[in-house]
Order: C-alpha cells, then structure tokens, then sequence
C-alpha cells in the first residue's frame, strides 16, 4: 500500500525522554487525543517525537544558511516514522512575557490596523501622510519621545508620599522625606516659609499640599541657631518630596536609598502619549472619527461594529467614492472587511471583550492559546497536523465548547489534529485516543491503549479510562461551614466596579466564571493586596501591582484573622537551568551537609560549600556547573550538549569521589523524588520535602531538573509541596490562580487532598477555577460574571456548589449542576 492511500502515521521505537521504544500508529484526517498523567510520556510523544521530526523533515529542505534563522527543536530519539505531514506546534508557552507584545502584536492585527490608518486615515490638513511604521509604538518613528513606546512612566503617588493624612509635618507626614539631618533641616525651611509643620496634613490648604509634593522651585530659607539642634544659623534649601525622590532615584549610589524611593512611585500612564506608547502625529490621525490609540483600546466586539461599515461597501461603491484618498476607498475596504473577518473568529472564541492593545503579560493561558488557534484557522492551511497542547486548559467550560467547534473547523479543512489533552469532555469528542501510562517518568512511557475513545474504558491499568468512564473514585471530605468572613466593600480595579463580597475563613472556596469575568483580579489581585498591605508587607512584583486599587476597609472584617499571606501560582521557580527541584525547595542544603558529614569529606577537608555547583571550589571548570555547553555550528543554530568533561555531572572528578551508600552527588540530584524518598528516608530535612512533593504527584521529577524544564502546573505544585512541609503557626491565607490548569484528573485528585488538608489544619484556601470537580468538592463557590470584560465583574452567585448550581444568572451554574448530578 502506498504512502499516499495508507491513512496511519506510523511510529517506530520511540525512545524520547521516558518513552520506552514505542510502537504506535494513529490515523490522519482525525482528532487524536494524547492522554496519560502528568509526567507519562505523552508530551514527548507528541511534541518531542511526531512534531520534532516534522519539523526536521521540513529544514532538510530549506538551505542550511537559511536554518540558523529558524527555531529549531532537534532530532527526536525515534527509529521510523512515516506517514507523516507537515506540522504546526500550538504550545502553552511560559517563556518571558514583553510590556510591548499585545493582543495585537499575538495576532498580527495591528499590522492591518497600522495599514489601515497610513493608506485611509484622515490626516490632519497640512500633514503628509505617516508610513504605517509611525502607528507602532515598537519603531523609532512611532514611539512616544517620553516613555520611548512603553506607555507607562515611573512617577510618585501622593498617597505613597503621604499615607498618613492625620499626621503633621513635623510627625513624618510626608513619609517620601529623608530621616535624620535632612528631615529636620526639611520642617525647619517648611516652617521658615510659613507652613504650619504642626497641623495635620489634611487640614492645610491644598496649594500647599500640592506645592510640598510636586513643586520644582528650591528657596533658600535662613535658618536660626537652635539649642536642641544646632549651634549656628544657617540657609537651608528646599526639596519637594517628588523633586527628593526622582533625585534619588537619578544620582544616588546608594542601594538602600534607592530601594527606600521605590517605595514612594508607581508606574502611571504617560501624560504625553495618554498611554497610548505613540507621538502626537500619529494620535492626530483617525479613521471612522477615532485614532489608532483609542481603536486599540475598544474591546473586539466594538472594533468590528466600527469597521463592518466601511467593509460591507462593494467593489463598485468604493471604486466611485469621490475621495480615493479617503476612509472608504478601494484599500480601505479590502483592510477592514480583511480585519472583521480575522476578529470575527475571536469573537466565536469568545474573546470579543479583549482589546488590541490589551498587554500579552495580563492574558491567562487559555486566552493566549486561543489567540493563536484563531490566527491559525485564518491561515487556510490543509494536509498538516496541528499538535495542540492541552487547548482546553484554563477555559471555563462555556469558552471550551466554541474551541471544540474550531477544532472541528480544522480538521474538516483536511488537517489532522494530534491533542494533549486532560478534559475528559474534549477527550470523548476525539476519534482516536493514544493512553501513555500507567504511570509517570520511570514508570510510564508505554502505551497501555490506543484506538477508538470507547475502548479506553476496558483498560484495567489506565488512570485516564477509569475518569472517562466515570468510575473513579470521587475526592471525599466533609462539608465544612464558615468561621467568619472576610467582608470587601466598593472593590474596584479593572472590569470589577464598586464589587462587594464576602470571603468564608477556614474553608476552600472556588472562584468561578467564564474566561475574563474578573477571577483572578479579585483573587490574586485585590485580595492578596488587601491581606498583604494588612500584614504590611510589600508587593511581590506580580502583575498590576502597580494598578490602582479603589477598596472600602471601613467596614471590612475579619482582616485580623490571618497571620499569613501564601499566594501560589504557575510563575516559574527559577529563570536559569541551576535553579532546580532541590534547590527551590530546601532539601539540596541538607543532602549538601550529609556529604559533607561523610569519612572521606572530613579527610579531604570538603565542607558543604563544596558539594554546590554553584561554588567553583567543587564544579567542573569546564561547564562551570551548569552540566552543558554551548556548540556552535557553521551555518546552523548553535545548541547544547553534555559537558564533555563532567558528562553532565556538574562536578569535578575530586567532588565525585565523595560517596554515601555507594552514590556521588551527581547521582543524587539524577534521582526521580520516588527514589529518593527511599534513599534519604534517613535524612528528615530531606525526607519531609520528598514525601510531600509525591503527596502532590511530583514523584516523577528529578532533583536536579531544571526549572526552565518545568511546566507551570509542575512549578505550582513545587511550590505548594514546599508551603506543605513547614510547621504550623497561625491562620494563613492560600490564594491559587487555576491550580488544576495542565493535570490530569488523577493528579488534581492528588492536589486537591492536599488542599483539603490545609483547611482542615485551620487555614482559609481560596482558588481561581474552571475544573467542575474541583468546584463541586468546594465549600463555597463566588460566580462572577456573567460575561468577561466589561459585559462581567459582577457577584452573580455565591454560596454552597449546590446552591450555585441552581441560578438562572450564571453561565458556571448549568455545567455544575450536570456534574453535581453525575457524582
């Protein structure tokens, strides 16, 4: 049988990562859906064999000159494939997100949107027409003068300059003021120019109060010999507290003046381009009477109400418009009816509530993947395979079913589809299933089925044919009632306007709603900021940190309940391969100290310093601790390979030499956590992290992979593993954004044990979620909605799954409801 007429690709010893020289065949023309645990093999099945040998089937054609420019994967460890088209990777990327990449930008909108505006906007009379470069924010000839594109600039913030109203001057008033000398000196020429320094500071005049913060005059006041203070008069100069700290901030050497300004500013927007990142020249063209910034700024669904005008006029009617230079010639429709017809695939996704300027650095996962899914269906590709990985992860289950029908889209273009998937609902919509199991790492790498979706179910080993079926068994725990609650009033930040609501202690609570309704705003946001300026801690350096917050405390209560603030999220432990599982969690100082503890360190004089490959005394000099090198190739791209000394080690020969029980170090940080449990059972620092990483299904892992390997649901997981481990104390607040996000239901019934744990021990859990068995297992459930963007940010539903499940309102509430009766 022909290539051609054999519908199957087929694979031959597949041996990439942990798989164990798999044979499989799956069919073309079909949805192919990857299934296992998390850790199983079915991402280096996918992604790290079928789409890494269509991608390097594709470069042997292009000239090696030309490779060195594209992004390369490698070559998988496999024997044959064949059978195999073309293909086209739609990942869940974790890599480092940029203020300057947008919505836009993600889906080359802006491209048009800019063509748009240089070839069909109105310019201002008497002004050339602008090439479409000066609409980007991103080019020299567009970007703001004074932000450089950024949109943002760092600037004070009265109420970080002056958080205490009710104090004087002379009280500390103005907390942006040095200490010491110079704060004295400060109230002493405020005095001299006849500001009274003993009133509060909210019963001055306000020209006094803006002139104290923000003027740029410096007077010279003399100032009298004082008793207390100083011996001999003297003139003393003026600072304003914004003019004291941008000084700082310029010209001193000092680190903790300078970390003691930060304080005192936040980004705001630029007051020249409003934000928009653009010159005034660009801003003063518009097309259908608004500018390109203020297009940027409208969610989808506005966009395309304001361009489908111009893009329903026919070929006729724009070729006889008496101004060709104008908003409805012949370019100007093509452009708009091109840009409609790319955002109305958006708006079947439902993403009609993000805006083309919305920052890629705020899009969930879930938002991002379906971005680039759009941009794909508009691209009329047919005869490729499209590997997608988890599409369905971070989607309410109402945004789910709309992907599903683009899916379909896709394949009924003549392309196949091969998906990493852990949604038994997407699963049971696939023609063919390919289970990789029964385990994890070591302990999975085969396939335990592959065929028809129905025959999953008659697989005895396989964790995924139990959840597919139904017959797993559910996460059990008693139903627990509030122990006071946590009242916010008039929250306001975002799509979230003068939002009330109540927060149940001591319990878990899920927040629900469809994608962009306003969760993780009012979880990891609002309430982490609240909790934490409570607890007085500084801002983490997360997202928005630095966006207003507009919350009423007066009437808040139950604020005094926590001691602790735990926020848990995917961001990754570490940026560089030598941040890894040991190090992030602890234990790798107490496997260090253990080496070093050892007869022959002691002869040889190694401390624990030495057996760090962070430290040159132990480390291979020739990689310099990290394990690899980097090889450059003539006309290729350069890549990494086993240091040629260590063997990837990381370690001197010397270092190596160190033994317990028969293993180096090295051997140690190659262990998966499962091994390692039982070799360092002995070693309770080590023991207690190792115990509670397999508790939250992290066994698999080894203890020396890197961080940048991690997906974020594994770094979650670490990093819950790690809070797990520590001793009790007081009543801590757990917030977790989609902790479900990219796990198998056998390991989210692994994790959410765990959490129930923690409220168990006293603590209050609150988690962003989409996961209808993670919801129905909830004590409380807070529904926002019912839309996303500005159509959401509203309370629709709060109390027990139960009751939720009953409201007309919600979009949650049917989909609960199904799954509350199924269990």
């Amino acid at each position: 049988m022909g290539a051609a007429s054999d519908p199957f690709v087929h694979v031959r010893g597949a041996a990439e990562h942990n798989l164990k020289n798999v044979d499989v065949d799956v069919p073309r023309d079909a949805m192919v859906a990857f299934t296992g645990i998390s850790g199983s093999g079915k991402s280096s099945l996918a992604f790290g064999t079928l789409y890494a040998e269509a991608q390097r089937r594709y470069f042997e054609s292009v000239a090696p000159y030309a490779r060195r420019l594209l992004q390369q994967v490698g070559a998988p460890h496999v024997q044959e494939i064949s059978g195999l088209p073309p293909a086209v990777a739609l990942q869940q990327r974790h890599g480092a997100p940029s203020s300057r990449s947008t919505v836009g930008t993600l889906t080359t909108l802006s491209n048009l949107l800019r063509i748009l505006y240089s070839r069909a906007g109105t310019h201002p009379p008497g002004i050339p027409r602008l090439a479409a470069e000066a609409f980007s924010p991103n080019t020299a000839a567009g970007a703001c003068t004074r932000c450089h594109g950024l949109g943002a600039v760092v600037d004070v913030a009265d109420d970080l300059l002056v958080p205490d109203p009710s104090l004087s001057i002379r009280d500390g008033a103005i907390a942006a003021w040095p200490g010491a000398w110079q704060g004295a000196n400060l109230r002493s020429v405020v005095s001299g120019l006849g500001i009274d320094i003993d009133k509060p500071w909210r019963r001055l005049k306000k020209k006094d109060r803006d002139w104290l913060l923000h003027t740029d005059e410096q007077p010279s006041v003399l100032i009298e010999p004082e008793a207390d203070r100083i011996d001999y008069g003297y003139y003393g100069k003026f600072w304003s507290a914004r003019a004291h700290v941008m000084h700082v901030l310029a010209d001193s050497k000092s680190e903790r003046m300078r970390e003691r300004a930060l304080r005192f500013v936040r980004s705001v927007p630029c007051p020249e381009c409003e934000g928009s990142g653009l010159r005034q020249e660009a801003l003063a063209v518009t097309f259908a009477g608004r500018s390109i910034a203020e297009v940027n700024a409208l969610p989808l669904t506005e966009v395309v109400a304001l361009l489908r005008p111009v893009a329903g006029l026919s070929e006729a009617e724009a070729a006889t418009t008496t101004d060709q230079a104008g908003e409805t010639n012949e370019v100007a429709v093509r452009i708009c009816a091109d840009l409609v017809a790319r955002i109305e695939v958006l708006l079947g996704l439902g993403l009609g509530y993000l805006g083309l300027g919305r920052r890629s650095t705020t899009l969930s996962p879930g938002e991002a993947q379906r971005l680039r899914i759009a941009t794909q269906l508009r691209s009329g590709l047919f005869g490729v395979v499209y590997v997608l990985d988890e599409p369905s992860a971070g989607l309410h289950p109402a945004d789910a079913e709309p992907l599903l029908d683009v899916l379909d889209r896709l394949k009924e273009s003549g392309n196949s589809l091969f998906v990493v998937e852990h949604d038994m609902d997407v699963v049971r919509r696939a023609d063919w299933v390919v289970d990789i199991g029964p385990g994890a790492g070591e302990g999975g790498g085969r396939v335990l089925y592959s065929g028809p979706v129905p025959g999953l179910e008659e697989v005895a080993e396989s964790a995924t044919g139990r959840y597919l079926s139904g017959h797993a068994p559910p996460v059990e725990h008693r139903p627990r009632k509030p122990r006071g609650r946590l009242r916010l009033s008039g929250v306001s930040r975002h799509n979230l306007r003068d939002v009330s609501v109540d927060v149940p202690l001591q319990v878990l609570t899920a927040v629900t709603g469809v994608s962009g309704s306003g969760k993780s705003t009012l979880v990891t946001q609002v309430l982490a900021e609240v909790v934490r300026r409570h607890l007085g801690r500084s801002p983490d350096g997360s997202e928005d940190d630095d966006a207003e917050l507009e919350v009423d405390l007066r009437g808040a209560a139950g604020l005094d309940s926590f001691d602790r603030l735990v926020r848990v999220d995917q961001r990754p432990i570490g940026r560089t391969p030598r941040s890894n599982l040991a190090t992030y969690t602890g234990m790798f100082d107490a496997v260090r100290k253990l080496y070093a503890a050892t007869d022959e360190a002691h002869k040889r004089g190694y401390s624990a310093g030495r057996f760090s490959f962070n430290v040159a005394e132990g480390r291979c000099g020739t990689c310099q601790g990290e394990g690899f090198v980097e090889v450059e190739l003539l006309f290729l791209p350069g890549t990494y390979a086993p240091c040629p000394a260590c063997h990837g080690a990381r370690y001197d020969a010397e270092t190596l030499e160190v033994t317990y029980r028969d293993r180096n170090i090295a051997d140690v940080l190659a262990m998966p956590v499962d091994e390692a449990a039982g070799f360092l059972a002995d070693l309770p620092a080590a023991s207690r992290s190792l115990e509670t990483l397999r508790e939250v299904g992290l066994g698999y892992l080894r203890l020396g992979q890197p961080a940048t390997e991690l997906s974020g649901g594994e770094a979650q997981r670490i990093k819950l593993s790690t809070e797990l481990q520590r001793a009790r104390r007081g009543h801590a607040l757990y917030l977790l954004d989609e902790p479900t996000a990219g796990l198998h239901p056998a390991d989210i019934a692994l994790l959410l044990r765990q959490l129930h744990r923690l409220v168990d021990a006293g603590d209050t859990v609150v988690l962003v979620e989409h996961d209808l068995d993670t919801i129905a297992t909830a004590d409380w459930v807070i529904d926002l909605g019912p839309g996303g963007g500005d159509a959401g940010g509203r309370v629709i539903a709060e109390g027990t799954p139960a009751k939720v499940a009953t409201s007309r309102h919600s979009a949650t509430a049917p989909y609960l409801a199904r799954r509350l009766a199924a269990s």
